[in-house]
């Protein structure tokens, strides 16, 4: 089985991706400001099943209108997909914009240091530009389409070996995944470690950054990870569904890892869900 990415990177307007990248890195920005200051006040659930994993505060409400409100003006062309407005919501225009103001707002409420704001433009090949920001690190990750990653304005590459024995993954919104116990398990044996950190964007930016050798996410929306994958991608880290095709963003789950532990880790999420 080959993992290392084969898919050509597909044209698009050099203008659209340079303007796309300087409106996403300010929103960014100021999404981090916004939720250094406001530190999750103003929580509730915000499920009607009650889930302990989805929580929306007035910092999602704040950062998305002010996110839409931006977009709008720059780019009036391009709808805007939010988390908590648009949930089940597609579109089939050439490009979108997607948002999650606040990923990992179970932390953010508790004033668990790790949540993160982040923005991708999307079109049918993957994402252009992502831009994921790290409030509690102030740290912006930046990344377009054949551009490179950035964090805050260092270029990154990933290193030619991986360096880290760590494996994040996520929850779903009801728990563990089904197999996520033998998942564990599998990695344990080979000798690394398994993290659930809270927040879908952060896990896959922690391999784009060469901080983690690969995140598996069971289960997740465009919304939760495109500006994360497009920092992976640019970095070049290998991108995967649960069956190890090749896809921009994939729709059943996904993998992100140092190209040479893909196949490996890509083999314990199967077996556990084989099932």
């Amino acid at each position: 089985m080959t993992v290392l990415s084969s898919r050509p990177v597909q044209p698009v307007d050099p203008a659209l991706v340079s303007i796309a990248l300087e409106v996403a890195g300010g929103l960014a920005n100021d999404a981090s400001d916004v939720i250094m200051a406001t530190a999750g006040r103003g929580a509730r659930p915000g499920a009607e099943d009650g889930s302990p994993f989805d929580w929306v505060t007035d910092t999602d409400r704040t950062l998305e209108r002010h996110t839409r409100r931006v977009l709008a003006k720059e780019f009036p062309t391009i709808p805007v997909f939010c988390e908590d407005s648009d949930a089940g919501v597609t579109g089939d225009a050439e490009y979108r914009w997607v948002v999650d103001p606040v990923d990992g707002g179970a932390n953010y409420v508790a004033g668990m240091p790790w949540c993160a704001y982040s923005l991708a433009l999307v079109d049918r090949w993957g994402p252009v530009v992502g831009v994921v920001a790290d409030p509690y690190r102030a740290q912006i990750y930046a990344a377009a389409r054949g551009r490179g990653m950035r964090a805050n304005g260092m270029p990154v590459k990933l290193p030619d070996r991986a360096r880290s024995s760590i494996v994040c993954t996520e929850m779903t919104r009801t728990g563990p995944w089904p197999g996520m116990g033998e998942f564990i398990s599998h990695a344990a044996a080979a000798g690394t470690w398994v993290r659930v950190l809270g927040s879908k964007a952060l896990a896959v930016a922690q391999v784009a950054l060469g901080h983690a050798a690969a995140a598996v996410l069971h289960t997740y929306h465009e919304w939760d990870v495109a500006g994360a994958v497009a920092l992976a991608v640019e970095s070049g880290a290998t991108v995967l569904d649960r069956r190890g095709a090749d896809a921009p963003l994939p729709v059943d789950g996904l993998l992100v890892a140092m190209p040479e532990v893909a196949e490996e880790v890509l083999g314990w999420w199967q077996s556990s869900t084989s099932r």
